[in-house]
């Protein structure tokens, strides 16, 4: 029996920029990354203002390529800055519109995609859908508490890719994610660390500005006692401590680059101060590892290392050094967001999970 085929058109907005991709089945046979002028997109006052303009530009792309837009299945857009949520396949509906459109969560280009979708989707008469947003929430309980009653930890992340290349992984070891123990580390500007149990990250360091290892540019968890007399010292506006923390933290705030490229030709040229600090990030993330198999009790079958920096073998044999008595571990560098997309909306269009219902107000 021949196995049903499927065409996605997939959607990644990005600040000023917008990455398409048609995939037949899981085949990629059309991708472009369209670029925007800055002023261009200035002129809008909200980002869900860009939509029209964004969405003429996707269509002007595929008419171009000779793309039937009467072949798609489905439409699939990166999730935005919504509701906390499980994780899985969305359809988009009216409720998940709302909060995209008035940023609920806040202003981010992603919010576009769920909008995208369903715009284009609309006029073909076929399902919108997101896969996986960062707001994904699965936490246990026990891991909210952060130990001071008015903060709770949070579950963001980049459930995206963690969650594709965890299914990946249990397909290569012959099992289903639903079955398996796994570390997800995506390392990219930012580095989550997720603790996957049978299905569900059920704790994650909050990748955006919160606990967790330094990065290529965030600073993870400093000593709060010494933050807050910065906070307090009279030295620094609010937005400057946020900034000296998310976009120049990390590697760009101790050698004035967030490129993990530029930071190794440094260390090759004998660089000790640099070679330092690289090495300790791999320290950091080998230790947020140890303590994510901690959670599971040490029963982990295996530990991923994703996202841009897993291309560094250098960084990679670090921090396997340090955590492969734990679990063997699995390098799959990259984040691959359209073929995550597109996988997601491949498991509903197939019948292998059913697409959930966003809930809104």
């Amino acid at each position: 029996m021949q196995a049903q085929e499927y065409r996605v058109l997939v959607i990644n907005p990005g600040s000023t920029s917008t990455k398409i991709g048609v995939f037949h089945n899981e085949t990629l046979i059309f991708e472009k990354s369209i670029r925007y002028d800055v002023d261009e997109i200035n002129q809008y006052k909200t980002i869900s203002d860009q939509y029209a303009f964004r969405r003429q530009s996707i269509l002007e792309s595929l008419h171009e390529e000779g793309i039937n837009l009467s072949k798609m299945s489905a439409v699939c857009g990166r999730g935005g800055l919504l509701r906390p949520i499980q994780g899985g396949t969305y359809k988009v509906n009216e409720a998940m519109l709302a909060d995209l459109r008035k940023g609920y969560a806040g202003q981010h280009a992603s919010n576009l995609g769920g909008i995208l979708a369903h715009e284009i989707a609309t006029g073909l008469n076929i399902p919108a859908f997101i896969v996986d947003p960062v707001v994904v929430d699965e936490l246990e309980d026990i891991a909210r508490v952060s130990g001071f009653p008015l903060i709770e930890r949070k579950s963001i992340f980049h459930a995206l890719n963690q969650k594709a290349v965890a299914r990946r992984v249990a397909k290569e070891l012959g099992s289903t994610y639903e079955e398996l123990n796994l570390i997800v580390v995506h390392m990219g500007g930012g580095i989550t660390v997720g603790v996957h149990k049978h299905g569900k990250v059920i704790d994650v360091n909050n990748g955006l500005h919160g606990d967790g290892p330094f990065s290529p540019e965030r600073a993870g968890t400093v000593p709060a006692g010494d933050l807050i007399n910065l906070c307090f010292s009279g030295r620094y506006y609010r937005d400057e401590v946020m900034k000296m923390l998310v976009g120049k933290g990390g590697l760009a705030g101790y050698v004035g680059t967030s490129d993990a490229v530029k930071v190794q030709k440094m260390i090759e040229k004998g660089d000790q101060q640099t070679k330092l600090v690289f090495d300790a990030m791999a320290y950091q993330v080998s230790k947020e590892i140890g303590a994510a198999s901690s959670v599971l009790s040490g029963k982990v079958d295996g530990i991923i290392l994703t996202g841009g920096l897993a291309y560094s073998q250098s960084f990679t044999e670090l921090i396997m050094s340090r955590v492969n008595w734990i679990a063997d571990v699995i390098v799959h560098p990259g984040e691959n967001e359209l073929q995550a997309l597109t996988e997601g909306a491949l498991r509903v269009l197939r019948g292998e999970e059913e697409a959930k219902d966003y809930p809104g107000a």
